[in-house]
């Protein structure tokens, strides 16, 4: 039998993109190609309408073999001030297809769980069995008193593979301050981190991530150069408190921001893959990232909220195309109050959609050989390296912060993302774009955080407090909603 190709002849890449422009060129009737059909990211970065073999990019593949039933972990996120309601609703998410839960802790209530202490903690993970749904942490400048919450908590399971998450440099970048010398908050964490990594031989100790920067409108790349000069302050922290050099990055967890544009989504989690890569072995080890991916707060809408759905659907894809290790998505009504029990039960079954019937997580590395992925892929890795060698050649992360180098950076890529929806050239849809006339809001929990509120221990560490100039959060339909 020929087969069917043997009558055609084998076009050259320069043949191809010969006819197609030419094509292209008599529809464009007088316009730029370029200006017409080509596309600048907020990093910088040109995408072509049309990719060959000879713009592919050799990008290290991750070709693990992956769970076909769980391909990754389904992780959701808890913020509920009652650590009893709370406990409820973790249980009714883990029996209802969740793998694991996020816990944020705020002794306050107004920013997660009003958790105080191991008590507090044991009453929010009750019936919770914790070697079997891991538990990760969001506790900013408390997070090495919540990471002893918890290690108390699981006292009967070593093996649990639990991620306390500890991170002082998001809560210094988003909060301009920290209470005491950030400094001394990182080398605490990392004591406190390697006293809990004797006991708990699986436990992820440290998130590295540039959730800062993308939430208050920074760019991928901005994002992924803060990702990678955090892992490299902790692994250094961690050595200083006496792991290897090996144990240090393999207890360190990689955090990706992800929001509804699904391609960039893709390439960014693949390019933290191979940032990651290239770090540990200019440090001399082989250690696999293990990367978070959570959906952007940024992206949300008030208006029409109902089309967060698609936004957080978008995202769950990229970040299980990606090859992200743990999927986080936020409700769809998280810009507008705390999630009723429908809204998390979208949230976790947009996740289920994705993995057990559309199958995502069934191909290793299903966007490898895309030569228009694999392009983007190398394009932010190396755009976000050179900026992680800005950072350390202003003297590491902290200074940086300090410094106002990167706040500086994330101000003028907001401002420029903020012209492009302000003259729509971007579009947010059911806002700047197809507004909702029949707009039906939806609902959300009304919780008063003061009637949970405890007394939390007080994170301040002796010595002169530092400052940098705060990265605060933003939503960029915000300037359209009137909030």
């Amino acid at each position: 039998m020929t087969p069917l190709a043997d009558d055609f002849a084998a076009p050259d890449d320069a043949t191809v993109r010969a006819r197609w422009t030419a094509l292209v060129e008599k529809t464009l009737k007088g316009q730029s190609f370029d200006e017409a059909l080509t596309v600048r990211t907020p990093d910088g970065l040109t995408i072509q309408p049309l990719y060959t073999a000879k713009d592919g990019a050799m990008v290290a593949r991750d070709l693990r073999a992956r769970d076909a039933d769980r391909p990754w972990d389904l992780r959701m996120q808890m913020a509920h001030a009652d650590p009893e309601r709370a406990g409820k609703d973790i249980l009714i998410d883990l029996q209802n297809g969740a793998a694991s839960v996020l816990l944020a802790v705020d002794p306050t209530g107004a920013e997660g769980v009003a958790i105080g202490s191991a008590d507090d903690m044991a009453k929010a993970l009750d019936k919770v069995l914790i070697d079997l749904a891991p538990v990760a942490l969001d506790a900013g400048y408390l997070g090495p008193k919540a990471a002893d919450w918890l290690g108390a908590v699981a006292k009967a399971a070593p093996n649990a593979p639990m991620a306390f998450h500890m991170d002082p440099l998001t809560a210094f970048a988003e909060s301009g301050a920290s209470p005491g010398p950030i400094e001394s908050h990182i080398f605490n964490a990392a004591t406190v981190g390697a006293r809990l990594a004797t006991t708990y031989a699986k436990a992820s100790l440290f998130l590295a991530t540039g959730r800062a920067v993308h939430e208050a409108g920074g760019s991928n790349t901005e994002e992924l150069a803060m990702m990678t000069a955090s892992a490299l302050a902790y692994a250094k922290a961690l050595v200083r408190s006496g792991l290897s050099m090996e144990e240090a990055f393999g207890r360190i967890t990689l955090g990706v921001s992800l929001d509804a544009e699904y391609f960039t989504g893709v390439a960014k989690v693949r390019a933290a893959r191979a940032i990651w890569a290239r770090l540990t072995q200019a440090c001399g080890v082989s250690v696999p990232a293990i990367i978070e991916a959570r959906s952007s707060g940024r992206m949300l809408t008030r208006m029409d909220a109902w089309t967060n759905l698609l936004r957080l659907t978008s995202a769950g894809f990229a970040g299980a195309v990606g090859g992200a290790d743990v999927v986080v998505l936020g409700a769809f009504t998280d810009a507008i109050g705390l999630p009723t029990t429908f809204a998390r039960r979208q949230a976790r079954n947009t996740q289920l959609v994705l993995m057990e019937e559309s199958h995502l997580g069934r191909v290793a590395d299903p966007a490898g050989g895309s030569w228009y992925l694999d392009s983007l892929t190398d394009q932010l890795a190396r755009a976000a390296w050179s900026g992680f060698q800005a950072i350390e050649g202003a003297g590491g992360i902290v200074k940086a912060l300090e410094t106002a180098l990167i706040a500086d950076a994330v101000a003028t890529t907001r401002a420029s993302q903020e012209a492009a929806f302000a003259d729509k050239s971007r579009k947010i849809l059911g806002v700047t774009v197809f507004p909702n006339a029949d707009d039906k809001a939806a609902e959300v929990e009304v919780v008063d955080p003061s009637a949970f509120a405890v007394e939390g221990p007080d994170p301040r560490l002796p010595g002169p407090d530092s400052a940098c100039p705060a990265l605060t959060p933003i939503r960029f339909a915000a300037a359209f909603e009137g909030a």
